[in-house]
């Protein structure tokens, strides 16, 4: 644990050299010792203690300093340090002046200069007010910390890319922490949010997620010029793709623009995967996922591919920063997004109440509240009963009548036992209302009929899901909305299919693309579960192998 701070500051260099010789003979086992010849000089190190997350357990500050004031320096500090003792060094004739930073400042204590003996006339005040300030004080998180406002979408989208990632942080509510408020003001732009704090001092205002990836070690640019296999999308397809490649021996990458896992990542619960009795979140088997293929070999770069591109041999895919790298085949699994809710109202919403999918890192923030769950497939059933945990109450509103055709019969058991849990079927949301923050929901009947109002702090949609094509759009054969067509689908013209250029046949997973595959939820015809994308994913690689064996 990084040892809290005492912070002392004098213009004389040898009276600070003195002090700072006491204070090391007792205090430096517990405590880091730092100087500073100016209060310009210290309020600087006072803001960058803080952005390390570092705690300053006490100032020790001479009074007479040209420029700024111990009084003028401790008035600022306390600002970012609030809970800090606070003791001034003044000459017997400047007694008034501490007696006045006393009910300025909230001095603790003045001391006269010199002090010798320490033992007697320093060292006793300091230990019972540090010994006062250990007591009482929490110390400081010493990972990422995440300063924003819950009026910042931005704010929400940075959390949800950690969370997602598994990247450990803190949240800092800017707006009811007045001292992480000072520090955004005191950094730059305060309109800017969030700002991420990182452990070595340095931080970043509204960060992309390229650049949030990059400064936390992500990988984000390949080691290699060219691959045996490209795999885009890190679903539970994309996944099984990269670890049965790589343990097959192909030289392997992984490509995932936001988080492994995909669309399951997201869920609080699976529990009809195959060898977990007791279900398991989707988060944990992506990331023991990740591990097995990094294990194997695999390359998992955080990335976004902009375009995919047939130049035979070979296949190219261009980064979203213009970047390439090639490929002898590929494995599209890049899944589905979630489908936009058009309704008056949304829009404005968005991260501030209005949330796309489980958005799991605001459980907490709406502890105690109503939320809305819209949606009537398996993600839907299985975010009302995570929110169950942590809201008063949670309602499920469904545009079918019978929720049955659309969820598994084991969430709606569960479902059906939660008290806290209401379920509103063949509704649809008309609007949502609000200043800020989400306040009403309007919904009416999914035939027509009647609106009414329901109070809501959150609403979490869930209504299905179109898969994510754009790259290929103009290359690979889509089905009506947009699937990817492969093998035994795709349209044919006299018994071939359409601009298919080998003798043989395309592969069962194979698109009419030669040596690129689909796997998973992006595929037409697809199982849309996760067994299925991964049993998709695996068996892809089979037919990589064949193709490779022809190139």
């Amino acid at each position: 644990m990084v040892k809290p701070v005492i912070l002392a500051v004098d213009d004389d260099a040898e009276v600070l050299g003195a002090v700072e010789r006491d204070l090391r003979q007792h205090y430096r086992t517990d405590y880091r010792i730092l100087k500073a010849l100016s209060g310009r000089e210290a309020l600087e190190a006072a803001r960058e203690l803080k952005q390390r997350g570092t705690a300053v357990a006490l100032f020790l500050v001479d009074e007479r300093m040209p420029g700024m004031t111990g009084t003028d320096f401790l008035r600022e500090a306390i600002k970012l340090h609030p809970e800090s003792r606070r003791v001034l060094l003044t000459a017997y004739a400047d007694t008034q002046a501490a007696i006045s930073c006393i009910n300025d400042v909230g001095l603790d204590h003045y001391l006269l200069k010199p002090w010798d003996p320490p033992a007697e006339r320093l060292y006793p005040v300091l230990d019972d007010l540090l010994s006062d300030w250990t007591a009482h004080v929490r110390l400081p998180y010493e990972g990422i910390r995440v300063a924003g406002a819950r009026s910042s979408p931005r704010s929400f989208e940075v959390k949800e890319f950690l969370s997602s990632n598994q990247i450990p942080y803190q949240w800092i509510d800017a707006d009811r922490d007045p001292p992480t408020r000072e520090l955004i003001r005191s950094s730059g732009d305060s309109s800017r949010l969030p700002v991420v704090f990182f452990p070595d001092g340095s931080y970043l205002a509204a960060p992309t997620n390229r650049a949030l990836a990059e400064k936390i070690g992500m990988q984000t640019r390949a080691s290699l010029p060219f691959y045996d296999l490209a795999i885009i999308g890190a679903g539970p397809a994309g996944l099984a793709a990269a670890v049965y490649g790589a343990s097959e021996g192909l030289r392997t990458v992984l490509i995932e623009q936001s988080a492994p896992g995909g669309q399951a990542g997201s869920s609080s619960r699976i529990e009809n995967y195959l060898g977990f009795p007791s279900g398991v979140s989707g988060a944990d088997l992506a990331r023991r996922a990740t591990t097995q293929a990094r294990r194997f070999g695999a390359e998992v770069l955080a990335h976004e591919v902009a375009s995919l591109k047939r130049v035979d041999p070979y296949r190219v895919l261009h980064l979203s920063d213009e970047t390439e790298l090639s490929c002898y085949a590929a494995v599209l699994a890049t899944g589905v997004s979630l489908r936009t809710l058009e309704v008056p109202g949304v829009e404005p919403l968005l991260g501030i109440g209005v949330y796309y999918g489980a958005a799991m890192t605001e459980a907490a923030t709406y502890r105690g509240q109503d939320v809305c769950i819209v949606g009537a497939g398996n993600s839907a059933g299985q975010g009302a009963l995570f929110f169950s945990r942590y809201a008063r109450r949670v309602t499920l509103l469904a545009r079918t009548e019978f929720l049955g055709k659309s969820i598994s019969q084991y969430l709606i058991d569960r479902i059906a036992a939660t008290p806290s849990i209401e379920v509103v079927t063949g509704v649809e949301v008309a609007a949502v209302r609000g200043s800020g923050h989400l306040e009403k929901i309007v919904i009416r009947g999914a035939a027509g009929g009647q609106e009414r109002e329901l109070d809501a702090a959150a609403m979490f949609i869930f209504i299905g899901a179109k898969p994510r094509t754009e790259m290929v759009s103009g290359l690979l054969e889509l089905d009506e909305k947009g699937f990817v067509l492969t093998g035994p689908d795709l349209p044919r013209t006299n018994g071939r299919p359409r601009g298919w250029p080998l003798d043989r046949d395309p592969f069962l997973l194979e698109t009419n693309v030669p040596g690129v595959f689909a796997a998973g939820d992006v595929r037409a015809g697809s199982g849309k579960r996760v067994a299925a994308a991964v049993g998709e994913g695996s068996g892809a690689v089979g037919m990589v192998h064949r193709y490779l064996e022809t190139v």
